[in-house]
């Protein structure tokens, strides 16, 4: 599956603009006209990539970036009409990948969008686990057990590949609320456990001795991986 991107921008014509673009490149696109629903669209669809404007109609962009940057690392390009150079290093200095004003290159854009992509998926990060049953691919967002592809809600998609990107190593549960579903929820861990309780079951694992999720109690949760390959 090709990169997902969320576009944060409330006029219309940019992100029409943007969204033919970056389909015809192969993207995946989801739209938000403020940032709101920009926050909202992050958390839901764990985009690869954020084009955030500042000048949203119910929060500056800015305060959208500090937010996202409190629990998720995505890539975030800033495109607006502020051209300042004061603009410009607070945006950077808070967590943007890149800052391009409007009026812009669309060609210059989407090499900008690539560049970041590169960046953000480095080399050491594990793409792909198989240990002959269980076959995670990070770069094609698919999960086969015993060579059977399985299908994932949103949030089990993304708390699976959340443990994955760190295999053998313990996610809190705090990260993994605060990225996943978002600032404020760090004490709704019954949503996780419903949804670790989801996946053990699709993932074909005993409750009492699960092999691939462990729970590390009052901590967080494992994917083990023995033989993990990338």
């Amino acid at each position: 599956m090709n990169a997902r991107i969320v576009i944060i921008d409330d006029e219309a014509q940019i992100r029409r603009m943007l969204r033919i673009a970056l389909k015809s490149d192969g993207y995946e696109v989801v739209e938000a006209e403020n940032g709101e629903q920009g926050l909202a669209a992050v958390v839901r669809h764990q985009p690869d990539l954020v084009i955030l404007d500042l000048g949203l109609p119910d929060m500056d962009g800015h305060h959208v970036l500090e937010e996202l940057r409190g629990w998720s690392r995505v890539p975030v390009i800033v495109l607006s009409v502020r051209s300042g150079d004061r603009e410009k290093v607070r945006a950077l200095d808070a967590g943007a990948q890149d800052y391009v004003t409007k009026p812009f290159s669309v060609e210059e854009f989407l090499a900008r969008i690539r560049a970041s992509l590169r960046d953000y998926n480095k080399p050491d990060a594990p793409k792909r686990l198989d240990d002959g049953h269980l076959c995670i691919d990070l770069a094609k967002r698919q999960v086969c057990v015993a060579g059977r592809l399985i299908d994932f809600t949103p949030k089990e998609y993304a708390v699976l590949t959340r443990l994955a990107q760190s295999p053998n190593c313990v996610i809190t549960q705090t990260q993994l609320l605060q990225e996943i579903w978002g600032p404020g929820h760090e004490q709704d861990t019954h949503y996780l456990r419903i949804v670790v309780s989801h996946l053990r079951q699709k993932l074909g694992d005993e409750p009492a001795e699960p092999r691939y999720i462990r729970t590390e109690a009052g901590v967080g949760y494992r994917l083990v991986f023995r033989e993990a390959s990338q």
